[in-house]
């Protein structure tokens, strides 16, 4: 019944609220009855007090002014009948005669030796307030007034103040069942944010309220919906760029694996033909190979390994597998390297995915008779130029941005899928070289690849 938090909220308020009216009710009570009894008491004093003066000063009450001609007794008498229908009873105090029977010895000494007498008596369940006051030697008056009568108007108050403290009971439980609702409504609003977020949605944002920890729980969730759309699209981009370095080596054994089944590849060119087939197993071999360490690591980008670095072997070594995907879609390729190595400290297998991931993009544009070219200049770049269709001014600024020219000329031309330039820029970076883009000489685009590490040829 009550496992929600709301619920079990207003239980704690409410029974909060009936502890604080149980103690508060304990203690208000007695102070109550005590003030009243003491209230009551007073002003019994008081009357008595009246009463004395009455009788010891007659003529200070005199009404008519008659000076004792008869008519002083009036205002004694006026008093005592007003007491008497107040439920207060006037006795006197006179030796010899009968003393009233709820004073004791004590207090009827006290009186004829001329001291006022104040207090509370209970005789057979009836208790009564006593004040007595001396009127003359050995003579006094006694007002007596029953504590029941006080405990009618304490019942009264008390019975008031139990109202206001019920009112008060209730008031407090709907606070809190209203505060329970305030609290629980963006717990539940978070909670609502955290299952979509399971479910898939990305897009997810709970807007933070109510008190700072519970606000702290909804900025958490926005963070982690934000980091999880973020961690999604690497990996997206990831699995994009993948399929790029597979497509590769995919192409080119099977290429060459059709021209050997269809009988073009003739005997002197087997070796050739296996050895570049080889190479590309490998080269698929070792991006496989990645893969797994990715999975085992939990990474999401690959490792590099430097060493020192044929630029001219690597690029030439590329141009004989471009050069027969060229002559098949009939793209005119060339080389252009210089006499003598040039040797960079960089890794081969990942220059390799940049050269080969610019061959892709210049063949994907390039028309039938305009050329590629892949270029080697000292002290360490490597360009890929293209006789396509180019790059504006705005292209270039954005070359590397991942899928900037995707969404660019989608539905114009052939694009790829917009992530094998970013992925070139982001290998460039990791390998500590630099990725630019421009026009060429060829009318279509170049992009050149800057070792910023070179090192001294070896001899």
């Amino acid at each position: 019944m009550f496992r929600s938090l709301a619920s079990r909220a207003a239980l704690v308020t409410g029974a909060v609220a009936a502890v604080a009216v149980l103690i508060a009710g304990i203690i208000a009570l007695p102070l109550i009855r005590d003030a009243a009894q003491a209230q009551a008491q007073s002003a019994l004093a008081s009357q008595a007090d009246l009463v004395r003066d009455v009788a010891i000063r007659p003529n200070d009450f005199d009404l008519d002014n008659d000076h004792g001609n008869g008519n002083s007794d009036r205002a004694l008498l006026g008093v005592v009948s007003y007491l008497r229908a107040q439920g207060v009873s006037v006795e006197p105090i006179i030796p010899g005669t009968t003393l009233p029977s709820f004073m004791s010895p004590e207090q009827i000494a006290a009186i004829v030796h001329g001291h006022p007498v104040s207090g509370r008596k209970c005789t057979e369940g009836t208790c009564v307030f006593i004040e007595a006051r001396p009127v003359g030697t050995g003579t006094g008056i006694v007002l007596v007034q029953p504590i029941s009568v006080v405990s009618a108007v304490t019942s009264t108050a008390i019975g008031r103040i139990a109202v206001a403290l019920v009112i008060g009971f209730v008031v407090a439980v709907m606070i809190g069942l209203i505060a329970a609702r305030r609290l629980v409504k963006p717990l539940a609003n978070a909670a609502d944010a955290a299952h979509r977020l399971a479910l898939g949605e990305r897009d997810v944002r709970v807007t933070p309220e109510g008190p700072a920890e519970v606000a702290e729980i909804a900025i958490a969730l926005n963070v982690l919906a934000e980091e999880l759309a973020y961690s999604e699209g690497r990996q997206r981009e990831f699995f994009l760029s993948i399929s790029h370095e597979l497509r590769t080596p995919l192409t080119a054994i099977r290429g060459y694996a059709e021209a050997m089944s269809d009988g073009m590849v003739s005997a002197d060119e087997t070796v050739q033909v296996g050895n570049v087939v080889s190479a590309e197993s490998l080269r698929l071999d070792r991006l496989v190979s990645d893969l797994l360490d990715l999975a085992r690591s939990g990474a999401v980008d690959f490792p590099v390994n430097s060493q020192t670095v044929d630029l001219v072997a690597l690029v030439t070594d590329a141009g004989e597998v471009w050069e027969s995907r060229c002559a098949k879609e009939g793209t005119v390729f060339s080389l252009e390297l210089p006499d003598m190595p040039v040797h960079v400290s960089t890794d081969p297998i990942r220059v390799r995915q940049i050269v080969d991931n610019l061959a892709e993009n210049a063949l994907r544009v390039t028309p039938a008779g305009s050329p590629i070219v892949f270029a080697v200049t000292p002290p360490g770049s490597i360009e890929v130029r293209d006789g396509g269709p180019g790059l504006s001014d705005d292209d270039i600024a954005v070359a590397f941005e991942p899928g900037e020219l995707y969404e660019r000329y989608k539905g114009v031309r052939k694009v790829g899928t917009g992530f094998g330039l970013a992925l070139v820029g982001r290998l460039s970076s990791r390998l500590g070289a630099r990725a630019t883009a421009g026009k060429s000489n060829e009318g279509g685009a170049v992009f050149r690849i800057d070792f910023l590490t070179a090192s001294k040829p070896v001899n």
